[in-house]
């Protein structure tokens, strides 16, 4: 199944994962000392890094970072209730870099922030968690890897299925040649998600630091409409449901394929629902990514309407000579060749799967496998940042060939698209003051 190609960019990626490992813990104080937690990015997705971080031994969340003043107190207040314990709360996430009292940074702020906070915390000598995608283009995941490489600093990417135990069990059983030769991954994603509506330019709330909000990307008025989740399906601060969500499914598909960048990349999509809102992006989405191999990832994205596949609002089915398998964050199921159900492995504790928070058990496995390499007791990440960046680009090239007229041929080495258009968009313009740079 694996090409000697993959099989030596795979290795690299393992060697990267490893190389940091004693640096970062040289600088540990022991293997058992607590370890601090500070979250950036308490709205959505932070409240996931809550509940997993402060499930694990030995850890105390300690800050909580974000740009709107009414979300940290109330977010502060729950986790107190909670938790029974108070954490301290800054607007401006470079405070609390500046104080010695954190030792890691999760990222969980919108997409145009994850890169620049990352880089931040590794600078300042701190182990990152970051949240996909990794950035808002594929130059800020160039950006990431060379940081972490000049700073030796632990850098997990929050693909959280890569922990789960029955997908790694599923892993074993297609390097075992469990489904034969898999050629082909289906992959998908169903929600109903609602108009954002015709947004005005107005004074933005006074809980929020506007400016700060807006970060690396260049400065403009704020909309009615735009926070705190809708900025997802605006081109200036989001990247579309395709690196929201798809994101997860590509790299299952990928990582249970073994393979890194296509030759081909094929995106077919449109605004079918609520057509006259101010949502800038597709909502259906058709990405076919071809191998040179033959084989093919294919992802159907339905942001509006929500109807199931396999009984499963996302997932990836897997198609092989001997037999097929559909995986999704709670467990698998193998399939003969004449569509008959042989195996079904269930998760023991169960995993959101289409809700904006994505909080669940993946979260609680995955944040114990980064401390761990943290602390020195496994020497590799389940998601480090070498492979967070292929499968991040893989979503950045479905959004440059959406954009630019449907279909790109990629350079399977580098994962970089030969067409011009497309090149423009591998990166983006920059708040002067706020580059994203290694």
């Amino acid at each position: 199944m694996f090409d000697r190609r993959t099989m030596i960019k795979g290795g690299a990626a393992t060697i990267g994962a490893l190389a940091f490992t004693a640096k970062s813990y040289a600088q540990i104080k022991g293997a058992n000392d607590r370890i601090r937690v500070g979250i950036v990015g308490v709205n959505g997705r932070g409240q996931a890094h809550m509940s997993a971080f402060s499930k694990q031994p030995n850890v105390q969340v300690t800050h909580f970072a974000d740009v709107d003043s009414d979300v940290l107190a109330k977010r502060a207040a729950e986790f107190a209730e909670r938790s029974g314990t108070k954490v301290k709360t800054v607007g401006d996430y470079r405070k609390l870099l500046d104080r010695k009292t954190v030792d890691v940074v999760t990222v969980a702020t919108p997409d145009h922030w994850h890169a620049k906070v990352a880089i931040d915390g590794m600078d300042a000598g701190r182990n990152v968690y970051i949240e996909k995608p990794i950035g808002i283009a594929p130059a800020e995941g160039e950006a990431l890897i060379a940081t972490q490489q000049r700073t030796g600093r632990v850098l997990q990417v929050g693909n959280q299925q890569r922990s789960s135990i029955e997908t790694r069990q599923l892993l074993d059983l297609i390097r075992a040649g469990e489904l034969g030769d898999v050629y082909e991954a289906q992959t998908w994603y169903a929600n109903n998600r609602k108009s954002i509506g015709k947004g005005e330019e107005i004074a933005p709330p006074p809980n929020l630091d506007w400016n700060m909000w807006q970060g690396p990307r260049p400065r403009g008025p704020y909309r009615s409409n735009l926070v705190h989740y809708n900025w997802h399906w605006f081109w200036k601060y989001g990247t579309g449901e395709i690196c929201n969500n798809a994101m997860h499914e590509l790299d299952v598909a990928r990582w249970l394929m073994g393979v890194t960048y296509p030759k081909t990349v094929t995106a077919r999509g449109d605004r079918r629902f609520f057509r006259g809102d101010d949502w800038e992006m597709y909502d259906t989405l058709a990405l076919t990514l071809g191998y040179d191999d033959g084989r093919v990832i294919r992802w159907d994205g339905e942001s509006c309407n929500g109807m199931l596949r396999y009984g499963r609002g996302r997932g990836t089915l897997l198609l092989g000579t001997k037999g097929s398998a559909v995986v999704d964050r709670n467990g698998f199921e193998l399939y003969d060749l004449a569509g008959k159900q042989v195996r079904e492995v269930k998760a023991a504790a169960s995993s959101e799967t289409t809700g904006t928070v994505g909080e669940g058990a993946l979260d609680v496995l995955h944040a114990a496998n980064f401390l761990a390499v943290v602390r020195g007791q496994e020497q590799a990440l389940h998601s480090p940042i070498q492979e967070g960046h292929i499968s991040t680009t893989l979503c950045h090239l479905g959004n440059m060939a959406y954009r630019t007229g449907g279909s790109l041929t990629v350079d399977p080495a580098t994962g970089k698209p030969s067409e011009a258009a497309a090149q423009k968009l591998w990166s983006v313009d920059y708040e002067p003051g706020w580059e994203v740079r290694a």
